[in-house]
């Protein structure tokens, strides 16, 4: 019957509830590992477990660089030598000048950029050149001896331990991939040729002989082992190959897949590679063409009118777009396999150095300084710079624990100082507390080892995701109770800001409490069953106190591990007069709630109070007291405990009409005719307050037909007309007919009528 699906659509609708609420205060944890970028720290260094510790001052060496591009670093006594890019020149550089200094130009050479530079044992300066492939013997600014070698690139140059009147050097070149040996006494003798060399014998006789070649296209480093043996990181493969000391045919000891070897490290025991996986080769990073140079001897045109001046060139530094690749230092023991020891993703691993017993490796694309711990198996960052790739690392001479680096887009030269003593201070990046909140206490964890009075926490907040617009100012947090405090501070987005004095401190991870908003309670559905049908309640499903580890380990609780409420099982009986009202609340927080359920006839201001402050989503009430006619119904929420009276928020819901309908339907004009045989029943039939929902026809003779279809073809009026059309066959016999009318309340109307 219609009412009986009316009842049934409606129970399928119902939602289930959460029974329990979360806790209100939340945590937010802080690890300083991942949430304290390299340049946002001073003098400080963040580990791989999340602490934070004393690490390198990183300061800029004053200079004036008007060299768009720095691409290799040479230590030269006390001074140090860079090479360019792409004028292609050689710096000398003296660090420890007072005040801004400006290089001395070594040797300005015609080819472009400069990636590979040593300082030979007799005092003379090698350069290797790409993308020319030129190989430079020069000797106080002036040019000994030039060769353009059958390659593109000259990457890397290793000298051989020898006679140092008589040093041989190994060149790793590109395009293609090749290691020669060069011995310079005969190269000296050659002077300079800068046309392409391609034969054998033109390369022999400048002391130039094949060492190894790679099926690779470019051999990116060499790396010569105590014991003789040459190691050959390749590009774009990112192969590492292991040659003999007296060369040819290489054993490969890694294979990788579209990435560059950037840098090789002797260490004991073994070596250290970086490997840098990306979509491009390392020497595409900034090839760019060397601008043309003004000629001196040309005559200068006299100023006047309607003459144009010359163009001016303005080489603008580069702009790398975000590197979207990843980097891993891989090991690799003697006698043993090759292992990823340490990976970093958007970084690119540059060069490798050793300071004691920690590998360092200078990194982009954010100026990375970054570092490995052999012995403890951890990873290490230490303070950045302000330029993109910091792309060389070399030890102070006379200065233990201190190294220079030089940097790009902006090119710079850096100190790093591990022994440094000045202020020491690391900021996290922004961090989303997912909605607007009052911080509480800021608890480091409990390995944290530091002086009361050597560390000063400093707290910041915004209501936006803007990375520099919208912030309060830095406000100093007070100690308090094992933890740190900034009193009435508010805000979505935080930063921690925290300085220490001295060097012997270790801080913990820590974790930021903090409320959230308090958010009103939201009426996610309201529905009114049909009357006269009753629940009887379902019992409350036995309380299960089996904690599991994923419960200890993540103690938040999801939509679909909330206890289901159990009106969903609760059966259906006939119960004369009976109304239920069942309703979904949700809290954004998670808070317990209070309903409270009113009605009131339509047209009068007095409402009546069926529910007070139940914690049921469901009200089961008798309307055969009440007067006929349309009932609003409201429905106030209220939060409670566990927060504070105080803070307690109440929201109210104006829900769906009630109609109480007790009064049954009119049957109006009814019409039997036969017509060619058949039996043809038309009924009007009409309802003061309810729409009509059918009619049912029963005959005498036990034939029964219920039609829901009106005559205007849409059930939807509070009047309609209904026909029904029978065989003869269906109404032989047949001498009357009760004809039955409902409404959609399930009220009823009944008329006997006559069969003609």
């Amino acid at each position: 019957m219609p009412f009986i699906r009316t009842l049934t659509g409606a129970l399928a609708a119902l939602l289930t509830t959460s029974a329990l609420a979360a806790p209100l205060s939340k945590t937010q944890s802080i690890d300083f590992y991942a949430d304290v970028p390299s340049r946002s720290l001073q003098g400080m260094a963040t580990r791989s477990d999340g602490r934070l510790l004393a690490g390198p001052a990183v300061t800029p060496v004053p200079l004036q660089l008007a060299n768009p591009l720095l691409w290799t670093l040479v230590n030269d006594g006390d001074n140090l030598l860079i090479g360019t890019g792409p004028d292609g020149q050689i710096l000398s550089v003296d660090p420890n000048g007072q005040g801004e200094s400006k290089p001395k130009v070594l040797l300005d050479l015609p080819e472009t950029h400069i990636f590979a530079l040593t300082r030979l044992p007799d005092g003379r300066v090698l350069a290797g050149s790409s993308p020319q492939g030129t190989l430079v013997l020069a000797l106080e600014g002036k040019v000994v001896a030039r060769a353009a070698l059958p390659v593109d690139s000259i990457f890397d140059l290793v000298v051989l331990p020898g006679d140092k009147a008589k040093p041989v050097v190994l060149v790793a070149t590109g395009n293609p991939g090749r290691i020669y040996r060069v011995e310079i006494a005969t190269f000296a003798t050659g002077g300079d040729q800068p046309d392409k060399l391609t034969a054998g014998e033109a390369l022999a006789i400048r002391g130039i002989t094949l060492f190894g070649e790679i099926r690779d296209r470019n051999v990116r480093r060499l790396l010569r082992l105590t014991d003789g043996r040459v190691i050959a990181g390749s590009a774009p493969k990112g192969n590492v190959y292991e040659f003999s000391a007296t060369g040819g045919a290489p054993r490969i000891l890694s294979e990788q897949r579209n990435a560059e070897i950037c840098d090789l490290l002797p260490w004991d025991g073994g070596f250290f590679a970086a490997a840098t996986f990306g979509s491009g080769s390392g020497e595409t990073r900034v090839n760019r063409a060397k601008p043309a140079k003004a000629d001196e001897n040309a005559a200068t045109p006299a100023s006047g009118a309607g003459e144009t001046p010359p163009p001016i060139f303005v080489d603008e530094p580069a702009r790398p777009e975000r590197f979207a690749g990843r980097s891993q230092l891989l090991w690799f023991p003697d006698g043993g396999f090759p292992e990823t020891v340490a990976a970093r993703g958007n970084v690119a691993f540059y060069r490798l150095a050793r300071h004691g017993n920690l590998v360092l490796i200078a990194g982009g694309e954010q100026g990375e300084l970054l570092g490995y711990d052999p012995i403890n198996q951890r990873s290490l960052t230490f303070p950045g710079v302000t330029s993109v790739q910091l792309n060389g690392l070399v030890p102070v001479a006379k200065r233990p624990g201190a190294f220079h680096a030089i940097a790009n887009n902006p090119a710079a030269l850096y100190l790093v100082d591990f022994n440094a003593t000045g202020p020491r201070s690391a900021e996290t990046r922004r961090i989303d507390l997912g909605t607007p909140a009052r911080l509480g206490l800021l608890r480091f964890g409990t390995g944290s080892q530091a002086d009361a009075g050597s560390l000063a926490v400093e707290l910041r907040t915004s209501f936006g995701s803007d990375e520099t617009e919208g912030w309060t100012n830095w406000q100093a947090a007070v100690a308090e109770d094992g933890g740190w405090r900034v009193p009435e501070l508010r805000g979505r987005h935080v930063q921690a800001r925290l300085t220490a004095k001295g060097a012997n401190f270790e801080i913990d991870k820590a974790e930021l409490h903090f409320l959230r908003q308090n958010r009103r309670p939201q009426l996610q559905e309201f529905r009114l069953l049909a009357p006269n049908f009753g629940l009887v309640p379902a019992p409350e499903p036995p309380l299960q106190v089996i904690t599991t580890l994923g419960q200890v380990l993540q103690p938040i609780v999801r939509d679909d591990d909330k206890r289901r409420n159990p009106l969903l099982t609760s059966q259906i009986v006939p119960l004369p007069g009976a109304q239920v009202a069942y309703w979904t609340v949700t809290d954004p927080d998670d808070d317990n709630l209070l309903s409270s359920f009113s009605v009131r006839l339509r047209g009068t201001g007095a409402w009546t109070d069926l529910a007070v402050a139940s914690r049921e989503n469901f009200l089961q009430f008798d309307i055969s007291h009440f007067p006929e006619g349309v009932y609003q119904t409201r429905l106030v929420v209220r939060e409670t405990a566990p927060r504070a009276e105080k803070d307690c928020l109440t929201a109210e819901f104006e829900a769906d009409d009630l109609l109480i309908d007790r009064t049954p339907p009119e049957l109006g004009d009814v019409q039997v005719t036969r017509e060619s045989g058949r039996l043809r029943i038309r009924v009007a039939a009409r309802d003061a307050f309810s729409r009509i929902a059918g009619v049912e026809f029963a005959l005498n003779n036990g034939v029964r037909e219920t039609v829901e279809q009106p005559d205007d073809g849409v059930l939807d009026g509070q009047a309609e007309t209904f026909t029904l059309d029978l065989a003869a066959d269906r109404a032989a016999g047949a001498t009357n007919i009760e004809i039955i009318v409902y409404d959609n309340i399930g009220n009823s109307a009944a008329r006997r009528v006559a069969c003609p």
